[in-house]
């Protein structure tokens, strides 16, 4: 599945970029009737369903030509929403200070999901305030990660 992701990543991001867009990441899940992929972007005055329907043609015919998926699939083009996924750890350091979401591949203290304040990234690690106290999850044991949309993100700025 990951194989999958970031073949499709390789095709689409660049894609995505050369229209003026962020590209903030896919989910890719694969069903006996047809794949799901959904892809995020962004832009600085927001996202307009013109600019998801414009993002949608373009990879359509990309998929197409190159056919990396088998089968039949479904693609959806979105913004990030106020419970924007996070795909990177560029985007949970952007993102501290807000409430988020995390889910782990496996549990930690018996528990895999995790909902708090994000406080940022040291290393690899995403540090989370959670229940009194803090935890460091390694970002490759994450499975996802929302922030929570019962408040709008604190948007920070964007660093490269």
């Amino acid at each position: 599945m990951q194989a999958q992701k970031e073949i499709l990543r390789r095709l689409i991001q660049p894609l995505v970029e050369g229209l003026g867009f962020e590209y903030l990441g896919l989910e890719y899940a694969a069903h006996r009737a047809a794949a799901t992929v959904r892809i995020y972007i962004d832009g600085e005055g927001g996202i307009k369903l013109s600019d998801c329907e414009l993002v949608s043609r373009q990879v359509s015919g990309v998929l197409d030509v190159e056919d990396p998926i088998r089968g039949a699939y479904t693609l959806e083009v979105s913004s990030p929403g106020f419970d924007r996924p996070l795909f990177t750890l560029a985007h949970y350091r952007r993102f501290a200070g807000s409430r988020a979401r995390l889910r782990l591949v496996r549990p930690l203290n018996g528990r895999h999901t995790f909902t708090g304040t994000l406080i940022g990234v040291d290393g690899d690690d995403v540090l989370l305030a959670c229940d009194d106290a803090q935890w460091r999850l390694p970002f490759g044991s994450l499975e996802r990660g929302r922030l929570v949309a019962d408040e709008p993100p604190r948007k920070r700025a964007r660093s490269k």
